[in-house]
């Protein structure tokens, strides 16, 4: 999709509510409209637009009820600098892409038991693919948050990631840090700037592959579930439980959630025979 057409689609707050609110399930009319507060007519018009972009498609149920759903995976990538403006949209990497060996400078550690294991397979401490927290009601990109924080690990950035390992490691670079003082020729900065665009370049092709690795596991999810469940929430839980998190109280805090919510999501996966509490704590199946 063209990047221009995408950014006028979201640069309108109830569309990007609406695919917010549509990224957690899929939904009627009237429901969107009580949760925008909004008429159902404009809510209407809203659809059409995104279903005329191949964003959200429709079905009907057998009440005759149709129900909107997010229709493609994508990614859209803005850069806003002193020397850059641009944006691009990008398909997720196909789950058939081998990326052993694609990148001469970023590192990406793949799960000896391949790509395409389930969320419900991780070993406690792995944390590749972990999904973003997104909250419905939040304004922020948390894709963006993630694959930034990422991003910064790879780059040497001063930001600070937390206690997670970052998904990308970067391997030394030519220099560590761009310092025209100590630099006297053009020849260096345009090596250096050569360099940074390479790693710039292989980060793009990682955050894509992830992306589609991720979209892997929250299907797998999905077809477990049931298509009307958060099939994302539904894997930060597993994630957090696999992270040593052993009550629904220490679930809940880490996810940044209500109890009661969470409590909700545990039963509704040990009623799927995905967990079981052994009487002490939450563990996975």
């Amino acid at each position: 999709m063209d990047s221009a057409v995408l950014l006028d689609l979201l640069g309108n707050e109830n569309r990007r509510r609406i695919l917010r609110l549509l990224a957690h399930k899929p939904c009627y009319v009237t429901e969107i409209s009580e949760y925008l507060g909004v008429s159902p007519k404009a809510v209407i018009d809203h659809l059409r637009r995104l279903e005329d972009a191949g964003l959200i498609e429709s079905r009907t149920d057998d009440q005759r009820r149709k129900y909107f759903h997010i229709a493609r995976n994508l990614r859209l990538e803005v850069s806003v600098s002193p020397y850059r403006f641009g944006a691009k949209s990008a398909y997720p990497a196909s789950r058939s892409l081998d990326m052993r060996g694609r990148c001469q400078h970023v590192s990406l550690e793949i799960p000896d038991r391949g790509t395409d294991r389930d969320a419900t397979d991780r070993e406690p401490g792995d944390r590749t693919a972990a999904p973003d927290r997104a909250r419905p009601d939040g304004d922020a990109d948390t894709n963006s948050r993630d694959v930034g924080r990422s991003t910064a690990a790879a780059a040497d950035s001063h930001t600070d990631a937390g206690d997670e390992s970052p998904p990308f490691t970067r391997p030394e670079s030519p220099t560590e840090r761009v310092d025209t003082d100590a630099t006297d020729g053009v020849a260096e900065l345009a090596r250096q700037y050569a360099y940074l665009e390479d790693v710039e370049s292989e980060l793009s092709l990682a955050q894509r592959w992830v992306h589609g690795r991720v979209t892997d596991i929250l299907d797998s999810l999905s077809d477990r579930l049931g298509s009307e469940a958060d099939s994302r929430f539904h894997a930060e839980v597993l994630a957090a439980i696999a992270r040593g998190n052993r009550s629904a109280r220490e679930i809940a805090g880490e996810l940044n959630t209500s109890p009661d919510r969470a409590e909700t999501a545990l039963d509704r996966l040990a009623d799927r025979g995905l967990v079981d509490h052994d009487g002490q704590a939450w563990v996975i199946r």
